[in-house]
């Protein structure tokens, strides 16, 4: 069985004496910046109750709710056994080890929170936010890949990759089958929704809309990409991803239905009262 050699992508993209700066840092750095800049725009396009200086603040929060959710839901969703055993290499986020679900529920407490303080509505935040996303998911996965790590499984297709620590088998290259569905689809989907004004009139939609889109496709993804070693196979065959989409998807469609009934007509984002 033959397949492609992975290439030969140094993980540190800049080095400067003692400082590295990983490809899976300036991914991090990317998706926020072009995302705030996307927001930006969107707020500009419609009248949502946010300037661009709240929306400056909303990046702030976000990043926190990202990095801190991010790796508090490695530990907890991935691997409790061992941190609770290695307490402090939790914050010692350079080692690798961020969940997007922790991640989401991390962003989800920090936008609640941004939005009590600037007294806009929680959904309409949800759904600025979830019209970005995808733009951070897109150069998440492309680190993966040149990383080399969450590698998918064993395939016999021309472009299976041989992955330098996934064994002498040909693998599916699952980092980049994610980041066209997660990232690229998942964005032109919600891109297109969002151009409407009357989505922006039924606060939940999008954030609805991104939800059930995500779970659907990383479900996809799921079935080319190899479970972590430590995890294994679930319930049912099932992936941990998978078994944590299945909750996204189930309030992706509960947000949809109630934003289908909800129209607030003007669709500033204020609260009402």
């Amino acid at each position: 069985m033959t397949g492609l050699p992975f290439p030969d992508i140094d993980p540190v993209a800049i080095a400067i004496g003692p400082i590295a700066i990983r490809w899976y840092a300036l991914a991090y750095i990317a998706g926020l910046l072009l995302g705030w800049r996307y927001v930006v725009a969107l707020a500009r396009r419609h009248p949502l109750g946010l300037d661009e200086r709240a929306i400056d603040d909303l990046l702030v929060w976000v990043t926190f709710g990202v990095i801190l959710g991010g790796r508090f839901g490695y530990v907890l969703f991935y691997r409790p056994d061992y941190y609770i055993d290695h307490l402090l290499e939790i914050p010692m986020v350079w080692k690798g080890g961020m969940s997007f679900h922790g991640g989401l529920l991390g962003v989800a407490v920090s936008m609640y929170l941004f939005a009590r303080a600037k007294g806009v509505a929680p959904l309409t935040v949800g759904d600025l936010v979830a019209a970005a996303a995808p733009i951070g998911l897109f150069f998440g996965r492309i680190a993966n890949f040149i990383n080399g790590e969450l590698w998918g499984r064993p395939t016999d297709l021309p472009w299976g990759i041989i992955f330098p620590m996934g064994g002498p088998e040909p693998r599916h290259p699952s980092q980049i089958y994610e980041a066209l569905l997660e990232g690229a689809l998942l964005f032109a989907v919600l891109w297109v929704i969002a151009r409407k004004p009357s989505t922006w009139a039924r606060p939940g939609l999008l954030a609805g809309i991104f939800l059930i889109g995500y779970a659907i496709t990383r479900s996809i993804a799921e079935l080319f990409r190899m479970p972590d070693a430590f995890l294994g196979f679930l319930a049912a065959g099932l992936t941990m991803g998978q078994l944590l989409s299945l909750p996204m998807f189930l309030i992706g469609v509960y947000l949809v239905l109630q934003a289908r009934g909800r129209d607030t007509g003007a669709g500033t984002g204020r609260r009402a009262g």
